[in-house]
């Protein structure tokens, strides 16, 4: 069933649905009087819906129920990726990374990022990929569409989120064997708690960003034996935290 996002507070009675929406449900999907659909509130429920009133410039809903269910990882899982080299990359992060239950991602200025993000290109790009998330989000029915953010360096990226659990994906941790961090660390998150997962780009992050960040009680962790690409690494941590978090214990 499609599913849209809407920033309006519940209400008993009728739902006026926003221009893009209305346009999407009814001259995409072509949906009729009596086409039910869902909707995410303001308030991050979904509700069942109805369509109940087609005009030009006023396409009216009725809440007909909540839906009671919350897709939304048991954890705020935030990703931090320095900026890959090419635009496909951050697409595939934003639209896999929503599907798997980002909260935010935020894409950084690392040492040896070769892409650079200029004051001019930051809002259309940025523009860009909220909307990819906000695709995504509905796509894969989750409560909240995640928020898409830009960060200029490593030191405020440090500054500014911070969370229950920090780590760095490094691929040191990885070639020397070291797996044990990143489970000992999963295990001890509690419902409710926050994650930052931080990912270097192509060419990895350089030792002295690593040493900043372990100054910064910012644990290094290893994702097995094998390298993983820059794009990659942040779905597999994400796969990674829902096992854990959401089908090995109950939350």
């Amino acid at each position: 069933m499609q599913r849209y996002f809407i920033d309006q507070s519940k209400t008993a009675g009728k739902v006026i649905l926003p221009e893009e929406v209305a346009h999407h449900l009814v001259t995409v999907l072509r949906a009729a009087v009596g086409t039910k659909f869902e909707l995410v509130m303001a308030d991050h429920q979904a509700y069942l819906a109805e369509l109940i009133s087609i005009t030009p410039g006023n396409v009216i809903a009725k809440l007909i129920k909540k839906l009671g269910k919350d897709s939304e990882l048991p954890v705020k899982t935030i990703l931090a990726c320095g900026l890959p080299k090419t635009k496909e990359k951050p697409e595939l992060i934003v639209q896999k990374g929503t599907e798997l239950g980002a909260d935010k991602i935020v894409f950084f200025e690392a040492e040896r990022s070769i892409s650079h993000w200029n004051s001019q290109k930051q809002p259309r790009k940025i523009a860009r990929l909220q909307k990819i998330a906000d695709a995504a989000a509905e796509q894969s029915h989750r409560n909240i569409k995640p928020q898409i953010e830009y960060c200029p360096s490593l030191k405020q990226l440090l500054a500014n989120y911070p969370a229950t659990t920090r780590l760095v994906a490094w691929e040191e941790s990885a070639k020397e064997g070291e797996s044990s961090r990143l489970s000992q660390a999963l295990v001890k998150l509690q419902k409710g708690d926050s994650i930052l997962a931080i990912f270097g780009p192509e060419g990895g992050l350089s030792s002295a960003e690593v040493t900043i960040m372990e100054e910064n009680g910012i644990i290094p962790v290893g994702f097995g034996p094998r390298i993983l690409r820059t794009e990659t690494a942040p779905l597999y941590f994400l796969a990674t935290v829902s096992f854990v978090t959401e089908l090995s214990k109950n939350n």
